[in-house]
């Protein structure tokens, strides 16, 4: 069984007192405490060669922190989520904290039961990805009240920090690629059917059929759920139509691998009777049959930028409100050619 070190082993180690040693360890040296930079670096010398870990417990009585993080995100099955919290994973475990991961399912009710077993905790900061917070203003009450820094991704709340996917641009960029090859009947198929998911790209959608000149049709607008089972089902009811779309558009990639089978089960080829494509560039897009076009967003750029907003935060609590804008980019694969009549 092993001896668990302690600050006092460390003092011994180190030849200063026990009290130099926690106020090297904890961050307090300076001010009224003067340590000079010789002896931090001996403290922290022998802190690495005996591999003293401060207990966790009573660090936070000390300090009144927990170390604690919560990350609120909607969907488990999406590669897009879970790179981005691979991304909050990243930094968090960097500032030495621990990370305590709720995932809500897209359901209102989910996270009001999240938000509220969190306000009940002692947790540092909240990192929350919320599908249904205009339905969540008493539990969004309770944390603000409760205290601790909350940022926000894709959605606004008053006073927090906040980043965003800057869709609209790429969606722009995207819609133009496919009206170039030719394209004019282009289905967009949403996500779960709620006022605001998606807006920012429907938006994009329309304004380039505009540009182009095209009429915006709204039989070719689906709204289904977020999965691939989802995707299949709106595009099957996209190609139902007469005439059916060259073009199908999905507002995530699981949605466009859906819209892939859709076209197979036609026995439509992919891109010559039909080009699809979708958003995220999760890491299965590239290795689909055909490679899939689609608006990267790089889910561990966003993880690592809401966690660090998060840790500035909680290391200066009055600096101003923060917006960052994470951009996207176009990658053009094998699923997108040049728009033909159906037969």
């Amino acid at each position: 069984m092993s001896i668990r070190v302690t600050q006092s082993d460390v003092a011994r180690r180190a030849g200063v007192s026990r009290a130099t040693v926690s106020y090297v360890i904890t961050g307090r040296a300076g001010g009224s405490v003067q340590i000079t930079e010789e002896t931090r670096q001996r403290v922290l010398a022998a802190v690495a060669e005996l591999g003293y870990q401060p207990h966790a417990a009573a660090r936070s009585l000390r300090s009144g922190r927990t170390d604690t993080i919560a990350l609120l995100v909607p969907d488990g099955s999406n590669p897009h989520w879970w790179a981005i919290v691979r991304g909050v994973e990243a930094v968090t475990r960097a500032q030495g904290c621990q990370l305590v991961l709720s995932i809500t399912g897209q359901e209102a009710e989910r996270e009001r039961q999240s938000l509220r077993a969190l306000a009940e905790q002692r947790i540092d900061g909240l990192i929350l990805i919320l599908t249904y917070a205009g339905r969540l203003a008493g539990e969004l009450e309770a944390l603000r009240l409760q205290g601790s820094p909350i940022v926000t991704f894709g959605h606004e709340l008053p006073g927090k920090d906040l980043v965003t996917q800057d869709y609209g641009p790429g969606t722009r960029e995207m819609m133009d690629h496919l009206i170039g090859l030719g394209h004019t009947r282009i289905g967009f198929i949403h996500g779960v059917a709620r006022t605001g998911l998606g807006a920012d790209r429907l938006f994009a959608y329309r304004r380039a059929l505009r540009a182009a000149g095209l009429p915006y049709e709204k039989q070719l607008i689906v709204q289904c759920g977020p999965n691939p089972d989802d995707g299949a089902c709106g595009a099957r009811r996209l190609l139902d139509l007469s005439p059916r779309p060259t073009a199908i558009l999905g507002v995530n990639d699981l949605m466009a691998m859906g819209a892939l089978q859709a076209a197979h089960e036609r026995g439509l080829a992919v891109p010559a009777d039909l080009s699809v494509a979708g958003f995220d560039d999760i890491d299965l897009a590239e290795h689909l049959t055909p490679p899939l076009t689609t608006l990267r967003a790089n889910g561990e750029t966003i993880g690592r930028q809401v966690a660090t907003l998060l840790f500035q935060r909680l290391s200066d609590p009055e600096r101003p409100q923060q917006r960052v804008a994470i951009p996207t980019e176009l990658v053009v694969r094998g699923s997108t050619g040049c728009g033909r009549s159906p037969n």
